[in-house]
């Protein structure tokens, strides 16, 4: 497989020179390889979101550089990086807008980047294959297409958030425990639609999840971090191997006192 992203020496520190400063990266680096589904764990204040941030491009770095494609993405605002970047959030209400219809949110994902008039922009072509897609979620949005988005529940709007952020066939996709907020049922339903729409669309994916079963099941590539490091990168018949247990030993044997356990989700 070839690398299709790159992270180089990332350091960021929040308020810098102050009595609250907190590093997060000194010289952080990773790489991401073609088709790789990663899982990414760890502690509360590890780096995790903050790392999906600064390579979506909604938080600047002090140092480093991000390449994708072997192109340099560093400094492009992040409008331009949506282009190639998709991204779920934990909150259902982000990632969609709720005073437009699914028809519209819909159609403003796929002509993203695009310049295109929203009422124009939603062809008879585009209606036929959004109802399909939409239809292949079995959570009868298909019936609701003229609806507002602010009305749905919230599965139902992040498995559109979902659909908006993969239309376009992003080269990585950022999913930033995007099944948190969610019922237990509703959570497994998303994470089965995730599975089938990064396979079906081979999609370089990132997530972050607080659930261990979530972590050890799904995708190639296990990442743990702890404060800004990665203390483990796991995959193929190794990361088929994993239990939670070993996980946690793992982490505790990094920081005995480490509340880490108790952030965790077992189910």
């Amino acid at each position: 497989m070839s690398v299709l992203l790159q992270i180089q020496n990332l350091s960021k520190t929040f308020h810098k020179d102050t009595v609250n400063e907190k590093i997060v990266f000194e010289k952080f680096s990773l790489q991401v390889e073609k088709g790789d589904f990663i899982t990414i764990i760890g502690s509360n204040g590890a780096g995790k979101s903050t790392l999906l941030n600064m390579i979506s491009g909604s938080i600047p770095m002090d140092m480093g550089n991000i390449l994708l494609r072997e192109k340099d993405i560093s400094k492009e605002a992040e409008y331009k990086r949506t282009k190639m970047i998709g991204r779920v959030f934990q909150d259902p209400t982000m990632g969609t807008s709720p005073s437009m219809t699914i028809f519209e949110n819909l159609s403003m994902a796929a002509h993203k980047g695009k310049k295109f008039n929203l009422t124009m922009g939603i062809s008879k072509k585009d209606i036929s294959q959004f109802i399909d897609l939409v239809g292949q979620l079995s959570l009868g949005l298909e019936e609701q297409m003229n609806t507002k988005v602010g009305l749905l529940s919230g599965g139902q709007r992040q498995a559109l958030a979902l659909l908006m952020s993969t239309i376009s066939n992003p080269d990585v996709l950022l999913l930033d425990e995007h099944t948190a907020a969610l019922d237990p049922r509703t959570s497994e339903r998303i994470i089965e639609l995730t599975q089938k729409i990064v396979e079906e669309k081979k999609i370089t994916t990132l997530m972050v999840t607080h659930n261990l079963h979530q972590a050890i099941s799904i995708g190639n590539r296990l990442i743990m971090m702890h404060k800004g490091n990665i203390i483990l990168d796991i995959k193929g018949q190794q990361k088929n191997e994993l239990t939670i247990e070993k996980l946690l030993n793992c982490f505790e044997t990094v920081q005995k006192d480490d509340v880490f356990s108790d952030r965790l989700l077992f189910s």
